[in-house]
């Protein structure tokens, strides 16, 4: 896949079909559009082109915008290639860019920028200043500069329509095998393996603690999850500790940390990336480090099990 920072170096070609959006956690209904994109494009002997922004717009157009990402941009660089679209325009979301109008944006950076036949739009979407662009401003600009405007419906898993709002809502709760289905793959957050302050190896559980590779990165609902742990290009199963460590300090920072399975290796400033495979319990407040050990030594047996239920 070709990466776009700079709209100069894209070449207009007309034979391109085109989508655009913040695609964050690029879930089953953004997946459903994508491959509507490529496929299209497959068909015409033309390009696929994704158009995305860095960063999210609110963040722009809102002073209080605090919204975590399901995906940083490394991430969904990675996802679309893996999905098979052709290009990527990354497009640096300013200030002025905001101003722009429906039309001004479309023209500038749609129409005489990258060249198109076909945008594939999602249900919802909207675009410009005061975001008052939607299907039906395409349709018209459509009629008037020659492409043509496909609107996807929204996706559903039984009655529920997945939306980016909805996995976030989810990671939140907790709720990590539904976020895992609406995504259609394991939710994962990565990072560098930093030293902590040692306790969990004196506990008989050492952990990896980890610095997330991005701040904006939304991690899960504080608690105990079995994970598959990836670092130098090896796979292994851990449990994951997303909390405050209460039993041990009255408040403090979320620390994400990873107690790895038959693993005895020193990986301090090694690159990892974690993928969440299922909940087991919330984070707990232990009257003693005694009781904690226990509560871990039962943790792990339940990791097992899921373990082997996966093997089975």
């Amino acid at each position: 896949m070709q990466v776009f920072n700079d709209l100069n170096e894209i070449k207009n070609d007309r034979n391109t079909v085109l989508t655009i959006g913040t695609f964050d956690g690029i879930h089953l209904g953004h997946k459903k559009l994508i491959d509507k994109v490529i496929a299209d494009a497959e068909k015409s002997g033309g390009r696929s082109f994704l158009v995305t922004f860095n960063p999210h717009p609110r963040s722009i157009v809102s002073k209080d915008f605090e919204l975590k990402l399901l995906t940083n941009l490394k991430e969904k660089t990675k996802i679309l290639d893996s999905l098979g679209m052709q290009n990527l325009f990354i497009l640096n979301f300013t200030k002025e860019i905001s101003q722009l109008t429906a039309e001004e944006f479309f023209k500038k950076f749609i129409i005489n920028g990258i060249g198109l036949r076909k945008i594939v739009i999602g249900f919802n979407h909207h675009f410009g200043k005061g975001r008052v662009g939607d299907s039906n401003t395409l349709i018209g600009m459509g009629k008037t500069y020659g492409f043509d405007v496909e609107t996807i419906e929204a996706f559903k898993q039984g009655d529920e329509v997945i939306s980016s709002s909805k996995v976030r809502n989810l990671l939140i709760e907790g709720d990590i095998k539904k976020v895992n289905n609406f995504l259609g793959r394991s939710y994962s957050f990565g990072g560098r393996v930093i030293h902590g302050d040692k306790r969990g190896r004196s506990l008989g559980f050492p952990t990896a603690n980890i610095e997330l590779d991005n701040e904006k990165k939304l991690l899960p609902a504080l608690g105990i999850y079995l994970v598959e742990f990836f670092v130098k290009n090896e796979k292994y199963f851990g449990l994951l500790s997303v909390g405050k460590r209460p039993t041990f300090y009255e408040s403090g920072k979320i620390v994400p940390e990873v107690y790895i399975l038959d693993f005895d290796q020193d990986i301090y400033g090694e690159i990892i990336r974690v993928n969440i495979l299922e909940r087991i319990r919330g984070e707990e407040k232990f009257s003693s480090a005694e009781e904690l050990v226990r509560q871990m030594n039962k943790d792990k047996v339940t990791c097992l099990e899921l373990i082997s239920n996966l093997a089975s």
